[in-house]
């Protein structure tokens, strides 16, 4: 059973609260260092720090006045702040406050995620290393291949998964850049060194260079890193949802006491958080695709971005934060049925182990083809339900008149199909 997701440390992050709070520690890194570099006096950075303070009402009081959210929010500061408030947002514009602090709450998010994507990769390797060797049949084109260790499905994920850890780690280093860089980012009013010390302050890397908006290019980066999570989740989450296909039957989610699957049909367990994880991965694709839009502004500067990103960077990590949740809860209560997966191994007489059978004829038929139809048709009859493929083959006098009874009993021993599988483990999880 999923347990239910209660909010909270992510989505407080991206509270009205969260939000101006993020500016005003902007703004106030910047008075202190403002009168560091003796730009304004020290007296008023010091009472800027001390009495700089909001109320997220009044703010939205004086937009709807103004219909300027920074200048409400400078106003509401300042009449906490008092005299010295001439001094708060010295040289600086807008979007020094704004995009810094949405890279500031991008990190304090990024945090959260982080914790959550190591959590799914410790499920998914406990996985790997409880099935490593547990026969199951694998599937091309969605029909019967040949046999598989389970554990080569979870060393899969986990190799996918780490990649997109490792996507998102640096997608969180190329967007979490602060800029204090003035009206068009040629530092007219103030030094760069301004810039750096706030930087440094908030654990923020610093712009090399900007107009007045820090490149849009970046946090779509950090859009697609977030949407490949989830595409990845959608991928593990559709393979448990096919596996629980009824004629399959091989792996499912699990299903708690007093659960029930349908309002009309009482036998029915269905795969739904698997399913919600797969429409998840569509919004994400979708967030990451409107960040790509945003790419693209007008000379130093328009707002075409600025009403996007106020729905889908805050979506796109609360989404992805409850998506790991529930995919971990999936993993942590999946139900796998290893005597259905040997069952369906030697489904219709063990078909699946054709090509091992294909191989010991080519040499005493001499030629591949000739052992291919030999095969093929005892496959084929097998699969029209005229018999099991191993007792047809054994039936077969062309077949016996090339090989023993031994011979054909080897071919299918699923031992042989799991014997890689240390090698392929120590790669992927190095040991």
């Amino acid at each position: 059973m999923i347990e239910r997701y209660t909010l909270p440390e992510m989505g407080a992050l991206w509270t009205d609260q969260a939000k101006f709070q993020s500016w005003l520690d902007v703004e106030v890194e910047a008075a202190k260092a403002m009168a560091k570099h003796k730009i304004i006096p020290a007296v008023a950075a010091r009472k800027i720090a001390s009495k700089a303070k909001f109320s997220v009402d009044r703010i939205n009081a004086i937009e709807t006045e103004v219909n300027h959210d920074v200048i409400a929010f400078l106003t509401s500061v300042s009449e906490n702040v008092g005299e010295p408030a001439k001094y708060l947002h010295f040289g600086m514009t807008s979007s020094d406050v704004l995009d810094t602090a949405l890279s500031l709450q991008i990190k304090r998010s990024a945090v959260l995620l982080d914790k959550k994507l190591k959590a799914v990769l410790r499920q998914i390797k406990r996985l790997a290393n409880k099935y490593q060797y547990t026969p199951c049949i694998g599937r091309t084109h969605g029909v019967l291949a040949e046999p598989t260790a389970l554990g080569l499905k979870f060393a899969v994920w986990y190799a996918e998964l780490q990649r997109r850890y490792e996507h998102f780690t640096q997608a969180v280093q190329t967007v979490t850049v602060g800029a204090i860089s003035g009206a068009v980012g040629n530092y007219a009013n103030l030094d760069p060194k301004v810039e750096a010390e706030v930087c440094r302050c908030l654990g923020l890397k610093v712009a090399p260079v900007t107009t007045q908006v820090i490149q849009r290019d970046r946090h779509a980066e950090y859009l697609t890193s977030l949407a490949l999570v989830g595409s990845s989740l959608e991928k593990f989450a559709t393979e448990i949802r096919n596996l629980q296909r009824t004629e399959i039957g091989e792996m499912a989610e699990g299903f708690a006491k007093g659960q029930k699957g349908s309002s009309a049909m009482p036998h029915k367990k269905n795969p739904i958080t698997a399913e919600r994880v797969t429409g998840i991965a569509r919004l994400l694709r979708g967030y990451a695709l409107s960040g790509m839009e945003n790419v693209a502004l007008w000379h130093e500067r328009d707002i075409a971005h600025s009403s996007v990103e106020r729905v889908i960077i805050p979506d796109a990590t609360i989404i992805l934060d409850y998506d790991l949740h529930i995919f971990e809860g999936v993993l942590k209560g999946l139900v796998v049925d290893e005597k259905r997966m040997l069952e369906n191994v030697y489904y219709r007489g063990g078909l699946v182990f054709s090509q091992r059978v294909m191989l010991k004829l080519t040499g005493p038929t001499g030629s591949r083809e000739k052992a291919y139809e030999l095969v093929q048709r005892n496959a084929m009859a097998a699969q029209a339900g005229k018999g099991l493929f191993r007792d047809l083959l054994l039936k077969d006098v062309e077949v016996m008149a090339n090989l023993s009874k031994s011979d054909i009993d080897s071919c299918f021993d699923v031992g042989y199909y799991t014997k890689q599988v240390d090698k392929i483990f120590k790669r992927v999880f190095g040991r």
